[in-house]
């Protein structure tokens, strides 16, 4: 039986439709259909995919961009402008990002500040991207100093998650893109948790109806979060868009730490289990739950321990974390699971020792 199509809404300033399953993006033709020229930003290994996607239809421009965080870069963002530039462009056009999370990243930037604004749609072709990052209106480059340190919210017109562009992706991608699916579940959806505990390598198979119905709800989760709270302001007496940034905080540090060798799902995972870690300490998490985290990532094939640097490193790439204030770090806990809280200013000796105890997690 054919895998049906699944469509998620997201009720935010400007609602747009995730449409999710194999082949959706062929409806991407009907999409721009409006637009009279369409600007392809694609990575390199998409070469071919970026040709045959709107192949036939005139106004087409395509702009490839170094992948991974290669691409996320002020300079790749200036090529990308003077590239728009010179295609002439104009607010009645529309940008197009195909590719992973980082293009998605950086097609959504291009979008948002040329012109001041042009339209886009998001094409994203890895587990990561279609679970997190082209969806929710995030956008941004990177600098030397941290991640996403200049960026954008700006909303695209839609997200295309075509399934069959996932066939052929390593394992380790697709195991890293899951982990933003395990954090939705964590904080949300206890659903994907019972999903993933069920069967973990059915949950690793992009073609398989549990995958779909995994991803389904992790977009639901950033849905109906970014539909609350687009511009991560909060939500009176409530955590919002911040709760997203589960896991992400030592995450991101490790990440800048191994020089962006660890894949970003890699990095985020051993934050969700640091993250666990603290809250056990804290008293807001049972080791029944805390062990929780460790069983799901590692029947997933995600690592669990982090052995290459100093806390006192990794600490201090930590307090440039956008959730930070001043000097206070801000870190998003669970008091118990799908019940995201933000703690500031936790005793330093705890994250020390939280990390410490990472070796023998």
């Amino acid at each position: 039986m054919a895998m049906s199509e699944r469509r998620v809404t997201v009720a935010a300033e400007q609602p747009y439709d995730v449409w999710i399953g194999p082949g959706v993006r062929h409806r991407l033709a009907g999409l721009v259909g409006p637009w009279a020229r369409v600007a392809v930003i694609y990575s390199a290994t998409l070469a071919t995919r970026a040709q045959a996607l709107l192949a036939g239809r005139p106004g087409v421009h395509l702009i490839c961009a170094p992948d991974a965080e290669a691409g996320k870069t002020p300079e790749v963002a200036v090529g990308c402008w003077r590239a728009l530039a010179v295609a002439g462009l104009t607010r009645d056009d529309i940008v197009v990002g195909l590719g992973g999370g980082a293009i998605t990243d950086l097609a959504g930037f291009i979008a948002s500040t040329y012109l001041r604004g042009v339209a886009y749609i998001a094409c994203p072709t890895t587990v990561l991207a279609m679970a997190d990052a082209a969806v929710g209106g995030k956008t941004g480059v990177n600098l030397p100093e941290g991640k996403n340190l200049v960026g954008a919210f700006y909303e695209p017109r839609a997200v295309l998650c075509d399934l069959e562009l996932l066939g052929g992706l390593p394992e380790r991608e697709t195991a890293s893109g899951l982990v933003e699916i395990v954090k939705c579940g964590l904080i949300a959806d206890g659903q994907i948790t019972e999903l993933i505990v069920r069967d973990p390598r059915d949950a690793r198979r992009p073609d398989s109806e549990r995958f779909a119905e995994l991803l389904g709800r992790a977009v639901q989760v950033k849905a109906d979060v970014v539909a609350q709270d687009l511009r991560e302001q909060g939500v009176s007496g409530q955590i919002g868009r911040e709760m997203l940034n589960y896991g992400h905080t030592l995450g991101h540090a490790i990440e800048r730490d191994t020089g962006f060798t660890w894949r970003h799902g890699e990095a985020v995972s051993v934050g969700l289990v640091w993250a666990s870690l603290v809250a056990q300490r804290l008293g807001l998490l049972t080791r029944a739950e805390a062990d929780l985290h460790r069983r799901l990532l590692a029947a997933l094939g995600l690592p669990i321990t982090y052995p290459g640097s100093s806390w006192a490193r990794l600490r201090a790439a930590m307090s440039l974390d956008k959730k930070a204030r001043g000097t206070t770090l801000r870190l998003v806990l669970l008091e118990g699971l799908c019940r995201p809280v933000i703690r500031a200013g936790v005793d330093e000796a705890v994250l020390a020792d939280a990390y410490s105890s990472l070796g023998a997690a």
